[in-house]
């Protein structure tokens, strides 16, 4: 992904949101295309799937460093931290970072918090699950790592071995939708999940991911895109279980 000194999310600079498609050629989907992401979440109207099925995860212990992109705080895995299956192909997951307030937004609700996990299988192609965050409890994965993005100022930092599991996903109801990365060069065809059940996260933990960043880079988020014509599935459990 890219460096923040090519775009940000401060309208009055040139770069913001709505210039990404210009700023660059290789950008131009940003701006032309028809399945970007994030979206707002038609709660209540969604197509129940019984067919998805809970996420298959196997996640491991592996080398990972913190960095601070520019645009975001991110946990890059060096080495293989494990997979997720879905619809079953196999992708590594190979990073996590945040967004404050949250990307996607559900019936018009807008969170304080969404962390973005991104896998890659084989051919290159991209899923992301996502989760949002209200103000509230401490995340313990947050807590496990607040002293080093308190320190990390422009750089990185290792962190040694770091299990995904530790992220901590929660409840097993979700949407599914194809859309796009949501930041530059905002590439469609990637598969989303992104789970129901909203998580807690305290002030100082997102205060942290803010006051790392550069002030055009704070509020991080993405205005929602289009739907379209997309459907958005729905998996619930328990409505399979009926």
């Amino acid at each position: 992904m890219s460096g923040g000194d090519e775009f940000n999310y401060d309208e009055g600079s040139g770069k913001g949101p709505s210039c990404w498609g210009s700023v660059k050629q290789e950008w131009k989907t940003c701006g032309t295309g028809k399945s970007q992401s994030p979206i707002d979440i038609p709660v209540g109207s969604t197509l129940i799937s019984l067919t998805l099925g809970d996420l298959q995860r196997t996640y491991a212990s592996g080398s990972a460093v913190l960095k601070n992109r520019g645009h975001d705080i991110a946990v890059l895995w060096n080495g293989n931290a494990g997979k997720i299956n879905i619809n079953g192909t196999d992708y590594e997951v190979v990073q996590c970072h945040w967004h404050s307030p949250s990307e996607h937004t559900f019936g018009g609700t807008r969170y304080d918090l969404e962390i973005h996990i991104v896998h890659q299988n084989a051919q290159n192609q991209i899923t992301v699950i996502s989760m949002v965050f209200q103000i509230g409890q401490a995340d313990p994965f947050l807590s496990s790592l607040l002293s080093s993005i308190e320190s990390i100022g422009g750089g990185e930092k290792d962190l040694g071995n770091v299990n995904p599991v530790d992220i901590g996903f929660a409840g097993r109801n979700y949407y599914r939708y194809t859309g796009s990365l949501t930041t530059p060069p905002c590439t469609e065809g990637v598969v989303w999940t992104v789970l129901q059940e909203v998580k807690t996260a305290s002030t100082e933990q997102v205060h942290a991911l803010k006051d790392a960043l550069a002030e055009e880079f704070k509020e991080n988020s993405r205005p929602n895109q289009s739907l379209g014509a997309r459907p958005v599935l729905f998996y619930d459990p328990g409505e399979s279980a009926a």
